[in-house]
């Protein structure tokens, strides 16, 4: 029974007892016996009172010892391999572990117990044969038994029992990144620490800290666990230190008598006046040594903290008084190697330094928790941190023993991790359905317990008549969308034309809570095949060797790594131009990335620019992704990718300023490039303050573009000078008054007046419209997500061209999509061309990996007599032409068909060209971004 006791505090100043020695902790780390219980007998066969017949190491996992069902699959572009990582050995069902201990003479008279950091899911334990009270299922915290409190020093046979089969309905097709195959495994086993622990009859069972930053205190609130039989007078020493210097702040001492069972303790501790605050530029940690002294006896507990004061201000996160930014990516437990968790801090920091060298302050761990180290390395680099209950269900609230595990794992995450200074916001999970009275209930209840975080209750939803809006009672809202308008690029990139000057305001306004864009991106990216070689843990890439196979099958292996470049630098334009937009947004506290790095399940979604591992892809290098992403961004605003040479350059500079401090006296420089570095227009403008937490406009660019005679691509810079912060758009300047001259060439989007010129010898340019064509829906944006999990869709992943090619020669491209293609591309077809003979392409399209085809828009031909170029994208309409790119690009077509370098050397039949090109003109479909749902 807890009971709260008035205890008379007196404040010393003085020495403090010894630390808990180490002495009582059992390292239990080594070789276990070991056997697989597949049928589920063991506990009736009393297995917990035999030798098992194999061996294994703890921690560790049955996949990491090669035990288990092998792999059988081959690779193929079949769902079993492409759906995810397959593992090399699997094993689902209750195992058991099994060794000697030997209780030291020195433990006796202490409380001994038993501490597995992290088990997947269920644990049960016996001591000599005998049964430990209670049943372990925590997926997200470490499971703990106490041993008898009449265990004799000396030798006993200790066995464990971990099933890892689903324990309750906490996930649709078991996608919830807490028990899963997609990104972790269902693994069987004991990671992180797996010791015997020994303490005294009166001991601390658990301290939480509560920073009170305004008066510069910390409320402690210790539990104290008295095991004997009678009330024991002892005295709490409480000693924080800096952990960054070392430095060891004053201790004071408070004297308590502690009845039988649990004791609730409480205790202001005054801060130092000049005590340091935690955030993303000054993240310190102090640690809290609290010790309980009876006579000569004692009990210790540490745990780190952080000054630090998360608060909400309408629509603004704040953090100790001051306006913070989420830059954010999910972490989803990718970690290829083990199909595990890390749990030591030197996993972690990888993770944690990657994401920070790309700008990045946030993770968001999607329907799971990490383990401790976790916390440990974001609280040390300053990282504010979204947890989530291990939850991404359809069937939320309609089971009551799955309720009642949420409720209690809601309590352990809170106990466990609430003192760490990271842990900033925590979610019931994502993207759930359908009882918000049960969720919004669990919400309440889990602010009521601990008002360190912000609570949410859910991470987005696509349940009618919620998601678009926060829930009344939520902290903060997560979203792709609200009631009224996207606020991600996915709804808008493909259907508007480009334009700079654009944010999320409208779709935000009146709401009253900060907002984060939830999952931005999922741009996909041709999968990487170099990577196979680093598959040398516990999962074997089929997904990877299948395409490989596929490639090399159709004789495509030799692009791969031109796929790669090609969609990855389409991605990451995208990307830029979804953070920038969050950036832009005065309604915005944040975005979250779907995702930096790639996400190996749910049907191979390689989104990231990093692979798996979080290395680099070679697509672009984290200084360039911090041009758009930092804590200070120069941003611009204007109209459109695409201009004439008798217009103005006109743009609005900002600077979003989320740093630590205003920025004073600086010019902000602003250069107009042409590719070799020369000037066209450049100025600057005085700036004495750019105030921290809010973005700013400083000034206006307007620039002549009539001195640019010939096609080019420009560079706007801004910079801020004297810092490292900058950054630089593309724009596409034509001229206006470009002359179409058909010269020699018969230009036509009449099949039969094609095969007519042709027939007589003479050069064709052919460009049905559109609707005439056979092909795949021509779109911008690549395929969403993945298009193994979302097949209905288009299914292409951006162009793929020779920017050097003499028929672009009067248009300035690089290999791959970029904005100047927008209006092109989404007035087109992309052709499927595998069933007719190989043809020249000038530009080809990148395939989705699962299909692999041969796709292009233009391509050149000999054909019937004639020499051919053939374009699916629309150059000829009037509709089309209005576009500058459009004329530009049909003047760079016919020069080079006018020269002696238009030649083509690969032959079309008359029948291949028919296979192209249907008899009427049917109706042009398009999809939604939603349509893939």
């Amino acid at each position: 029974m807890k009971k709260k006791y008035i205890v008379w505090i007196l404040v010393l100043f003085g020495l403090i007892p010894e630390s808990f020695s180490q002495e009582y902790v059992l390292d239990l780390s080594g070789v276990w016996q070991f056997a697989m219980d597949d049928k589920d007998v063991g506990e009736q066969e009393c297995w917990f009172d035999k030798s098992l017949e194999d061996v294994i190491q703890l921690p560790g996992t049955i996949d990491l010892a090669g035990k288990g069902i092998p792999n059988e699959l081959s690779p193929s572009l079949e769902k079993p391999q492409m759906l995810h990582l397959t593992r090399r050995h699997s094993y689902v069902g209750p195992a058991w572990y099994s060794r000697e201990i030997e209780i030291p003479a020195s433990w006796r008279g202490r409380k001994v117990s038993l501490f597995l950091e992290r088990v997947m899911w269920q644990s049960k334990v016996w001591i000599d044969g005998v049964a430990l009270e209670g049943v372990q299922e925590s997926l997200t915290t470490p499971h703990r038994f106490d041993l008898p409190s009449d265990i004799r020093a000396g030798k006993h046979w200790l066995t464990i029992r971990i099933d890892n089969r689903k324990q309750y309905d906490i996930s649709v097709k078991n996608l919830a990144h807490a028990y899963t195959n997609d990104t972790q495994i269902m693994w069987n086993g004991v990671l992180g620490r797996l010791e015997l622990r020994a303490d005294n009859p009166v001991f601390i069972e658990d301290v939480q800290l509560y920073p009170d930053v305004a008066r510069k205190k910390v409320h402690c609130v210790v539990t104290v666990q008295n095991a004997g039989k009678r009330d024991r007078k002892a005295t709490l020493s409480f000693c924080p230190k800096m952990l960054v210097e070392e430095k060891k702040l004053s201790s004071r001492l408070l004297t308590a008598s502690f009845h039988p069972g649990r004791n609730i303790i409480t205790y202001d501790y005054v801060m130092d006046e000049d005590a340091v605050l935690w955030n993303e530029f000054s993240p310190v940690c102090y640690q809290m040594d609290v010790t309980l002294v009876q006579g000569k006896k004692s009990s210790d507990f540490s745990t780190r903290f952080g000054m630090r004061n998360l608060s909400t201000s309408g629509s603004v996160l704040m953090n100790n008084g001051d306006r913070i930014y989420l830059r954010g990516t999910l972490e989803c437990c990718v970690f290829p190697l083990t199909g595990t968790p890390p749990t030591d801090r030197e996993g972690w920091n990888k993770v944690f330094s990657v994401a920070k060298s790309y700008g990045l302050n946030h993770l968001r761990f999607h329907s799971w928790c990490p383990p401790r180290a976790a916390f440990e390395v974001a609280d040390d680099m300053g990282f504010y941190l979204q947890v989530e209950l291990p939850l991404w269900s359809l069937t939320v609230g309609k089971d009551t023993a799955t309720n009642r595990f949420l409720y209690e794992e809601a309590d352990r995450i809170l106990k466990e991790y609430g003192n760490h200074p990271s842990f900033c916001l925590m979610s019931v999970g994502n993207e759930l359905q359908p009882d918000f009275d049960f969720l919004n209930d669990l919400r309440s209840y889990m602010k009521s317990k601990d008002n360190r975080h912000l609570y949410m209750a859910t991470t987005f939803t696509f349940e009618k008549g919620h998601g678009d809006w926060p829930e009344i009672g939520d902290d903060f809202f997560v979203t792709q969308w609200t009631k009224k308008g996207w606020v991600r690029g996915q709804g808008i990139f493909n259907d508007e034309a480009p334009c700079f000057d654009k944010d999320y305001t409208s779709a935000v306004d009146g709401i009253s809570v900060p907002l984060i864009s939830h999952e931005i991106g999922q741009y996909a990216v041709y999968p990487n095949l170099k990577e196979i070689e680093k598959y040398k843990g516990v999962l074997d890439p089929l997904n990877f060797k299948a395409v490989k196979a596929d490639l090399q099958e159709k004789g495509l292996l030799a692009k791969a790594d031109d796929y790669l470049n090609a969609s990855g630098k389409l991605a990451a334009i995208l990307y830029k131009e979804e953070i920038e937009r969050a950036l832009k947004t005065p309604g915005f506290s944040g975005f979250q990335l779907l995702d930096l790095h790639d996400f190996p399940g749910q049907g191979t979604a390689l989104v990231g620019l990093l692979d798996a591992f979080w290395d680099s892809k070679g697509i672009i290098s984290a200084e360039n992704f911090r041009n758009f992403c930092s804590p200070v961004v120069p941003l611009t605003r204007f109209p459109k990718a695409v201009y004439t040479n008798n217009e103005l350059f006109e743009a609005t500079v900002e600077i979003a300023n989320y740093s630590a401090s205003d920025i004073k006296n600086r010019k902000i420089s602003w250069n107009l490039l042409y590719s070799g570095g020369e000037s066209v227009a450049s100025g600057y403008f005085d700036v004495e303050q750019i105030e921290k937490g809010k973005n700013s406009v400083v000034g206006n660019i307007s620039a002549s573009l009539d001195q640019i005679a010939n096609a080019t691509c420009l560079t706007l810079e801004v910079a801020v000078t004297g810092t490292a912060y900058k950054n630089n758009w593309p724009i596409w300047v034509y001229p206006e008054n470009v002359v179409i001259d058909t010269g020699k060439v018969f230009v036509t989007d009449d099949l039969d007046e094609a095969l007519s010129e042709l027939s007589e010898g003479k050069k064709v340019l052919f460009s049905p419209p559109v609707g005439a064509l056979k092909g795949i829906e021509g779109k911008f944006v690549p395929v969403f997500w993945s298009p193994i999990h979302f097949p209905k869709q288009a299914g292409s992943m951006g162009i793929l061209c020779d920017s050097e090619h003499l028929a672009l020669s009067d248009f300035p491209t690089e290999s791959h999509t970029n904005w100047q293609w927008w209006h092109l591309l989404k007035n087109s077809k992309t052709l499927v061309v595998d069933s007719i003979a190989p043809v020249s392409s000038i530009i080809e399209h990148v395939d989705n990996f699962a299909n692999n085809r041969r796709l292009v828009s233009i391509f050149e031909a000999a054909c019937n007599g004639g020499k051919l170029l053939f374009s699916s994208m629309d150059i000829l309409s009037e509709k089309s032409q209005c576009h500058p790119e459009v004329r530009q690009l049909l003047y760079s077509l016919l020069n080079y068909m006018n020269s002696d370098a238009f030649n083509p050397c690969s032959e079309l039949s008359k029948i291949d060209l028919n296979k192209l090109v249907d008899s009427k003109i049917n109706e042009v479909k398009t999809s939604s971004a939603t349509s893939i749902y």
